[in-house]
């Protein structure tokens, strides 16, 4: 099913392309329908508003199937943090560490020495 409307997809954003593509731009220099070789073939009010339309319509096709598209591809769960989760069991919390993590052993304090330095009389 995924497949199919994923084909759909892409057959839908390469015809938005050409539909685009055919419109006459306002600088006159891109697209296909600014030139002037293009004598009597799609010029004109009509074709203009049959190209909107049509772009539009594809604009709402692709926007459709990519919403659709989102909606089966994802779990329906709600959203978890790798961060939260934590290291799979059994492996090292450092690289080089071993799996099972020992306890530390806090050393024991030192005594305190005398003044390093004479005090002042």
């Amino acid at each position: 099913m995924i497949v199919i409307l994923f084909v759909i997809h892409v057959l839908i954003a390469l015809a938005l392309i050409g539909v685009v593509m055919l419109q006459k731009s306002e600088g006159g220099a891109l697209g296909m329908g600014g030139g002037g070789g293009m004598s009597g073939f799609m010029t004109g009010r009509s074709t203009s508003n049959l190209l909107t339309r049509t772009t539009a319509i594809l604009a709402v096709a692709f926007f459709c199937t990519s919403i659709i598209l989102v909606k089966l591809s994802g779990p329906s769960a709600a959203p978890h943090s790798i961060i939260d989760q934590g290291p799979p069991a059994g492996t090292p919390l450092m690289p080089g560490a071993p799996s099972t993590p020992t306890p530390a052993v806090p050393a024991a304090p030192a005594a305190p020495s005398g003044p390093t330095a004479p005090l002042a009389k």
